[in-house]
């Protein structure tokens, strides 16, 4: 028999008050893609940090073609051929896309930098996946799918033979995940092992030749992709079948206008946006990465300084110029990067909910600590959000509690127009259909819903019509009954959607 390129034999690592995992056992192919799938906290990124050498196990074994090896550093894995794509980005933003990629390793001559030489070094990294980034921009300016391009190709240039991609996709566009794709594909052949770590279920069955299940810390299965559906692959993550639902909001009358945008413009960014929202619509916005989604946003909920034109809140023409203004107004953001944008990690998940409201909690300036538990109880029990996290550390909660806790957040807010920017990147199935149903119900109880997603089958359940940006600029509306994969891709990428 062929010696597996990666064995795990009775691999456990605790934390203070979690078994994070819990005696796993499995092989993995030398040369295939291995998918590893499970709910957030199945144990899933803490197995790939354990073999990449990011964290040490506390029990079993670890061996690499056949080999027992135990990691103590990053560096110490990348030594052995082992190399880690992480889900959540961990750049130093003040330095070039050049310096990050080499950084450990930055060429020198007579003790100094020899920049030409690390700027030749980076840009074949980045050649590698296809990716057209400058290698002298600060990592600070670029976008999460250009930080999670550099990421990748800094794995996939370090010569590795085998490769850990934790939610590689979560935030790239349809065309850089399919040269993603193409490059997973390119590796097989050259013998390189794929280990993928991945909520999406049409990835697993594209890319993935055997599946593992995890969850909470333990191994359920391991077997070949042939011998799976999809729903079946579900049912043994959750424990349960997740059925389809249709929703509920869309059958239902819209009401006012509450949100309408008049020659939205901010230079470089979009130009002439114009539309309108109703209460109790969900509005999608598509595109590619770069086309605007994200930027029109932050614009609405007064980020962006430069912006020109007009917004009406109710009927008002309102200047909205902070976001102390647009939360004054009803508007609530979830952005793309919760870590970064939407949480303060160290502070309790409870003191996260209540954060846009303190001033309503506040008593001759102290928070009224009961009034604050027992709303923090209140909104995050609508989103499913257990109450016995809620004094613990944020950072210390999965993806999927993390989102939630923003929903939490703008639900505590009383906000009722609401813009959802890549409201599941990151989360399992379960969370995610969960996550479905709320903005459903929302939207069913009147509010008026922005929503901007890279997965299109998200924009066509949960969308009343879509709007397609492309370069800053509307270029088309599909209404609901006439949306469908095709035609989306095709005007996304400036192509006859009739052809």
């Amino acid at each position: 028999m062929t010696v597996p390129a990666v064995s795990f034999h009775g691999v456990t690592k605790r934390f203070p008050g979690v078994v994070a995992l819990d005696d796993v056992t499995f092989d993995v192919a030398r040369g295939s893609c291995h998918a590893v799938c499970g709910e957030n906290g199945a144990g899933k990124s803490t197995l790939g940090k354990v073999l990449a050498g990011i964290q040490e196990p506390d029990g079993g074994e670890l061996l690499l073609d056949g080999r027992q090896v135990r990691f103590t550093s990053p560096r110490d894995a990348l030594t052995n051929g082992v190399a880690m794509v992480h889900q959540e980005l961990a750049f130093c933003e003040n330095l070039s896309v050049a310096e990050n990629l080499c950084l450990g390793q930055l060429p020198s001559r007579r003790g100094f930098v020899a920049w030409t030489e690390l700027h030749v070094r980076a840009t074949q990294l980045l050649d590698t996946i296809g990716a057209t980034i400058d290698p002298t921009r600060r990592v600070g300016t670029l976008s999460i799918a250009e930080q999670q391009l550099v990421q990748i190709a800094a794995a996939v240039g370090s010569g590795a033979r085998v490769i850990i991609f934790d939610e590689p996709t979560s935030s790239l566009g349809q065309n850089d995940a399919e040269r993603l794709f193409s490059l997973i594909g390119q590796l097989k052949a050259r013998g390189v092992t794929v280990i993928y770590v991945s909520h999406r279920m049409a990835e697993i069955f594209r890319l993935c030749d055997s599946v593992t299940v995890l969850r909470d810390g333990r191994h359920v299965s391991t077997d070949p992709i042939a011998a799976l559906d999809e729903g079946s692959l579900v049912q043994r993550m959750i424990g349960r079948r997740l059925e389809q639902y249709f929703p509920t909001h869309a059958r239902a009358a819209l009401g006012d206008e509450v949100l309408r945008v008049d020659c939205l413009t901010s230079p470089g960014r979009f130009t002439d946006i114009s539309f309108t929202l109703r209460a109790g619509e969900v509005l999608g916005f598509a595109g590619l990465v770069g086309a605007g989604r994200s930027e029109l946003a932050q614009a609405l909920f007064g980020l962006d300084p430069h912006v020109t034109g007009d917004i009406y809140v109710r009927g008002r023409r309102e200047p909205i110029r902070s976001p102390r203004a647009a939360m004054a107004l009803g508007l609530g953001l979830v952005p793309e990067d919760r870590k970064r944008q939407g949480l303060i990690l160290s502070m309790l998940a409870r003191e996260n909910t209540t954060l846009p409201i303190l001033e309503r909690l506040a008593r001759l300036t102290f928070v009224r600590r009961g009034m604050e538990r027992d709303l923090a109880r209140t909104q995050t029990s609508r989103v499913k959000v257990r109450s016995d996290v809620l004094e613990n550390a944020t950072t210390s909660l999965s993806g999927g509690n993390q989102q939630k806790l923003v929903l939490a957040k703008w639900l505590a807010a009383r906000s009722d127009i609401l813009m959802l920017d890549e409201p599941t990147r990151g989360v399992d199935v379960g969370a995610k259909a969960e996550l479905h149903t709320w903005i459903d119900q929302m939207a069913a109880e009147g509010a008026a819903v922005l929503l901007i997603s890279s997965e299109l089958p998200e924009l066509l359940n949960l969308s009343r019509r879509i709007l397609v940006l492309r370069g800053g600029r509307v270029v088309g509306e599909v209404p609901r009954e006439h949306a469908d994969q095709d035609t989306v891709l095709r005007m996304m990428a400036g192509l006859d959607a009739a052809a």
